[in-house]
């Protein structure tokens, strides 16, 4: 169906006046259309998870941290969770030789004691 009607519009995601062709046109570009429902998309998966259940899978990971008070030797992850850091800055200390660690096979082992020097 064509039309000669043309109407000045300001397109949704951009914000650019265009002229539109039909009345139910709302983007100037079918990139503007193609960025604006990827970002709906987003915003729709983001408000699907509500909060707690990432606070919940957060916590599951770590575990409850008093169990951590008494080991000799931590994992990576649980060395992260203990200092309160993230893995990636774990390995950053480890590249930078900030940070003993001991190799059994393939596991990463970090001692207490090596942790603790971080902070003299």
């Amino acid at each position: 169906m064509s039309s000669n009607i043309r109407i000045k519009r300001i397109c949704n995601y951009c914000g650019e006046e265009f002229e539109a062709r039909t009345l139910q046109t709302r983007y100037c570009s079918h990139r503007c259309n193609s960025r604006d429902y990827k970002k709906r998309k987003r915003e729709e998966k983001i408000e699907e998870v509500p909060l707690e259940n990432l606070q919940q899978k957060r916590n599951k990971i770590i575990g409850d941290l008093s169990h951590l008070q008494h080991r000799e030797y931590f994992s990576v992850d649980e060395a992260a969770a203990y200092i309160g850091i993230s893995r990636r800055t774990i390995y950053r200390l480890i590249k930078n030789h900030e940070l003993k660690i001991h190799k059994i096979g393939a596991r990463t082992i970090i001692k207490k004691s090596s942790i603790e020097t971080l902070f003299a």
